[in-house]
């Protein structure tokens, strides 16, 4: 493959990965302020309507206070004092009966010179310099405050489970007006009413919403988070694969433009060199045979051009068969059969280096095949492996099958594969011997591929080549 179009297109990869994890990244963090929002405006909206209905308790124990003690008070006493019992009974009786059952844990009443003329707690009664600004606001300006007090913080509310009464609290600041009656005059301020809330409880309803709002959104971010990792990975995976499919693509038409070129070029010099080389062999075979025992000098000579020109007429079939491999004839074959044969014929060879070869196969797993090219891809990887352990080793020949294929393993304990040559070993004419085409491997694979099965080139996992051919299993050709 191309580098500058690979590279073109992992960066281009590499950039559709970058926005996927940018806008994973704007996703999560709009959905996170999102919630955040809705929380906030959730507590807001609870503050809101307890502030509303805390002044019109306010409004109601203002009433309540005015027309059921201070009217009556003023009727039968004349005037008000606190410090008198029954006065003090009948207002602490009033503003009880008035907050029952609203969760206010206080009420005082703070007179103009800012003393606590009553109080649900008694022992604050009659002390002063426990208002505060809001009061004085109060006072001067007729204007109700209102003051949160939290006990915790907004983080450490989200994950306590149960809040405990008086966590979260509202304190009121009202002023406490005259109503129109008697010779009264309205909107008097006669003091100044604190009334203390507990809204622990409806707090606590805001706060299970927002873990509901933060839990739906983390959980819909991680959702979100865990498919466009599945879909950035599927992706990562197909385009890698892409990638390697191409470049086989790519090796494979670089071969077969090879192999076009090798095929021009033999059937442009086939004629040209085989015919004179076997007028060549054929002549100098003649002549062998009347020199011998005659001329013992020329008889050398004639033998040494005998050996080349057979040599070369090898090389030159090489060239031939990979050029132009022959058409295969399909019929049911037993690899076992072909193995026996070559064991057979390499016997004597193996036996002179000390090479033991080991047969672990049994007959009867058949393949639809040539025999005869089958035989010469055989021989070819069991001739290597011999070659490669030279002398004092071993061959392992192992045929296993499964119900769609037959793989066939040729391993011995030499050197092996270097890394650095594994992937360009079936490469035509790449060779690591001094008298090699290096067209062995590129022929077995030719032979291999046209019977639809595949190459496995490697080295084992205690040392030593390993190759494996894997053939569909078929017995109907």
């Amino acid at each position: 493959m191309d580098s500058n179009k690979q590279t073109e297109q992992v960066h281009s990869f590499q950039l559709v990965k970058f926005l996927s994890w940018t806008l994973l990244a704007v996703i999560v963090a709009s959905s996170l302020g999102l919630s955040v929002f809705l929380a906030n405006h959730a507590d807001d909206t609870l503050l809101e309507k307890q502030k509303e209905f805390s002044l019109l308790q306010a409004e109601n124990l203002n009433h309540q206070i005015y027309r059921r003690f201070i009217l009556p008070t003023i009727i039968g006493y004349g005037k008000i004092g606190l410090k008198n019992d029954d006065q003090m009974k009948r207002l602490d009786q009033v503003i009880r009966t008035t907050i029952h059952s609203f969760n206010i844990d206080e009420v005082r009443i703070i007179d103009p010179q800012y003393i606590v003329s009553y109080s649900t707690d008694k022992s604050v009664i009659g002390k002063k310099g426990l208002a505060g600004e809001f009061v004085k606001k109060a006072l001067e300006k007729g204007e109700p405050s209102y003051e949160f007090i939290s006990k915790i913080s907004p983080l450490e509310a989200i994950f306590t489970l149960d809040m405990k009464p008086g966590t979260m609290l509202l304190k009121m600041t009202y002023p406490l007006r005259s109503e129109r009656s008697l010779n009264i005059e309205e909107n008097v301020i006669m003091g100044v009413l604190e009334i203390t809330q507990d809204i622990t409880e409806d707090y606590q309803s805001v706060i299970n919403f927002e873990r509901l709002i933060l839990f739906t959104s983390s959980f819909s971010a991680i959702i979100l988070f865990v498919t466009i990792m599945i879909i950035v990975k599927r992706a990562d995976i197909i385009n890698a694969q892409r990638i390697r499919d191409r470049e086989r693509f790519e090796r494979e038409l670089n071969q077969s433009e090879k192999l076009a070129s090798i095929g021009r070029m033999v059937s442009g010099v086939a004629h040209e060199i085989r015919n004179p080389l076997g007028i060549i062999r054929s002549s100098s075979e003649l002549l062998l045979k009347r020199l011998k025992d005659q001329d013992p000098v020329n008889t050398r000579i004639m033998e040494a051009i005998h050996e080349e020109t057979k040599r070369l007429s090898r090389t030159v079939s090489d060239f031939l068969d990979y050029a132009r491999p022959r058409k295969i004839t399909r019929m049911k074959v037993d690899p076992s059969e072909i193995l026996d044969k070559i064991v057979f014929f390499m016997e004597a060879r193996c036996e002179e280096s000390n090479i033991h070869i080991e047969r672990n196969y049994i007959p009867g797993n058949y393949i639809c095949g040539d025999s005869d090219l089958l035989y010469r891809a055989f021989y070819n990887l069991a001739g290597n492996a011999v070659q490669a352990v030279e002398s004092d080793g071993n061959l392992d020949i192992v045929i296993t099958s499964t119900e769609e294929s037959v793989e066939i393993t040729f391993s011995d304990n030499g050197p092996g594969f270097p890394d650095d040559i594994l992937a360009k070993a079936c490469d035509p004419f790449f060779t690591t011997k001094d008298n090699g085409t290096g067209l062995g491997l590129a022929i077995v694979g030719n032979i291999v591929e046209s019977h639809e099965g595949t190459l496995h080139i490697g080295n084992g996992p205690e040392g030593g080549a390993e190759i494996r051919i894997i053939f569909p299993k078929n017995d109907n050709c």
